[in-house]
């Protein structure tokens, strides 16, 4: 995991499922005073079909290779490659999962152990040949090669006989994945995973025609969406023309408006924050990829044109107070802790609304599942009650060394200082904290400052990896080293089911998780991005957090 909270880190997964990918999503500080703008969506264009879409951002590379690619479902590679399933993000509403090459989200045997997937007909790939079931296994074989790691890996815990398969090249090939016809794909698991139809929605489960060359895929990919990458400048750009094989009557998701998308890269944040709210030009058909900056967020407030093209996220990725529970082992000094951090004070140091909203679950907001609740509103008189008699010694708070990470430990400190608690913040670099938080026994900290976005809107992606024991040490993201057999004999039951039976069932485990007080919920983080007035249906919804690539379009 990166710094969790250092403005210029961009996005970073750590697995869970035994080895595969989560993500940490990095949270930047947010200008202080910032006015609050609750829309979710801006973008009032009229969307029309043509046009060039420029997106700002400021990474240096896209890796086209789903294999290695952590892109979520809404974002660049989703334009170039379709997978089985996909994501709706509709502006307001709640994330589902949706068919996208199959006909639907995937059927699942009696004992929950095989998913069959049937390809929609008509599928063409960019280079004239038919999408085939082959293609989505070579797609996931070609993943397990060592050369092609670094992509999200859900699927290689899952899937039963992958122990130590190597990949496709040497002509090895997963019994566990079946391509019966041209068009019907079989997967046999190792347990029962009711979010298997969110897990054949992340990149590895896109087509790759055999014989590709892992070692040139990534600047030369088969598209089987809407575009295809026509040229490609690395450390400068990357050119998206229209894929004519692409058939909008197979795809409900994208509606490819834009004739043209460039991807504009190694942008200085503050300068395209700057390019947008001028909004001239090419930029009028413009947005950031990059979270607005922090000393952009008030001048763009300030500034009417502006704020009226700025989209807000109403919530986003939970920040969060981990309490050591191998070392603050009295649940009611846990207790008292989540008494008694004032939230507000944590908002206020990222800035206040704009830059953050209070917390109280850890299902982050637009994960479907969640209920609201709060255990614990802050009181300092009953966190003093709750610890009265107690003897709490000195407690080490884990943050990370930057402004932002240090505002916030110290607004924990001060909130827990007012009820006698005794708090010395250790502020260490990125690598120093993972180390120390993720690795080890756990006996350098008693108190860590975390943050956590989920890969796809499951209420699984957010609780196994932070609160089941298994995530604990070994690069697990269990920070609070929370055991509890009840809680992972609960979350197994719920991963089992299927994604609408385990729905009612989340919300009544995140409350139970709370009653143990392992970890304070301290702010979801509300994400702002910038557009170009010519851009249309530009909205920013609480998950994924960003916007919705599918469905811009641009003034022709």
């Amino acid at each position: 995991m990166v710094n969790p909270i250092h403005p210029s880190k961009a996005l970073s997964r750590r697995g869970f499922l035994a080895g595969t990918g989560a993500t940490a999503l990095t949270l930047a500080l947010a200008a202080c005073g910032a006015n609050e703008r609750s829309a979710s969506g801006t973008g009032s264009a009229t969307p029309t079909k043509g046009g060039t879409l420029t997106i700002l951002q400021s990474a240096t590379d896209i890796n086209w290779d789903p294999a290695k690619s952590q892109s979520m479902a809404v974002t660049s590679l989703a334009l170039v490659h379709r997978r089985l399933t996909t994501w709706r993000i509709v502006n307001g509403q709640e994330a589902a999962v949706v068919p996208d090459l199959a006909t639907d989200t995937g059927k699942v045997s009696a004992d929950g152990l095989t998913w069959t997937y049937v390809l929609k007909d008509g599928l063409v790939a960019e280079d004239g040949s038919a999408i085939t079931s082959a293609q989505i296994k070579h797609g996931i074989e070609r993943t397990f090669a060592d050369s092609l790691s670094g992509g999200l890996g859900y699927h290689k815990a899952l899937l039963a006989g992958t122990k130590g398969y190597t990949g496709p090249y040497q002509g090895k090939h997963l019994a566990s994945v079946e391509t019966p016809d041209a068009r019907t794909i079989v997967f046999h698991l190792t347990k029962p995973y009711g979010d298997w139809p969110w897990i054949a929605s992340t990149p590895a489960f896109s087509p790759v025609p055999a014989g590709d060359n892992p070692a040139t895929y990534t600047r030369k990919p088969v598209a089987s969406g809407p575009y295809r990458v026509a040229e490609y400048k690395q450390g400068v750009s990357a050119t998206l023309k229209r894929n004519p094989r692409w058939s909008a009557s197979t795809d409900t998701i994208r509606t490819a408006l834009p004739d043209t998308i460039v991807v504009s890269m190694g942008q200085d944040e503050s300068v395209a924050s700057q390019r947008l709210i001028a909004d001239s030009g090419a930029d009028r058909n413009a947005f950031g990829a990059d979270r607005v900056a922090a000393a952009q967020l008030a001048q763009v407030t300030g500034n009417p044109s502006a704020r009226s093209r700025l989209a807000t996220a109403s919530a986003g990725p939970l920040l969060y107070l981990a309490i050591n529970v191998e070392r603050v082992t009295d649940v009611d000094v846990r207790r008292a802790i989540s008494h008694a951090v004032d939230k507000k004070a944590v908002q206020a140091a990222l800035g206040g609304s704009l830059g953050a909203a209070v917390a109280s679950t850890y299902i982050t907001p637009g994960v479907p599942g969640r209920q609201e609740y709060d255990l614990y509103p802050t009181s300092t008189s009953k966190a003093e009650q709750l610890l009265k008699g107690r003897k709490v010694g000195k407690l080490v708070l884990l943050t990370a060394n930057d402004d932002a990470s240090v505002a916030i430990a110290q607004a924990v400190q001060q909130s827990l200082q007012k009820v006698g608690l005794t708090v010395s913040i250790s502020p260490v670099e990125d690598d120093t904290w993972t180390e120390r938080a993720t690795q080890g026994n756990g006996s350098a900290y008693d108190l860590a400052i975390s943050a956590w976005n989920p890969d796809y809107p499951s209420a699984n992606a957010n609780l196994q990896p932070l609160f089941a024991s298994s995530e604990i040490g070994s690069g697990g993201y269990n920070v609070s080293r929370y055991r509890n057999p009840e809680v992972d004999k609960l979350l197994a039951s719920a991963a089992a089911l299927s994604v609408s039976e385990a729905k009612s069932q989340w919300a009544a485990i995140d409350k139970r998780i709370a009653q143990d007080a392992p970890v304070v919920p301290l702010v979801y983080r509300r994400n702002s991005f910038l557009h170009g007035s010519g851009v249309s249906n530009f909205f920013v919804n609480p998950f994924p957090s960003y916007p919705n690539y599918l469905t811009l379009g641009v003034t022709a």
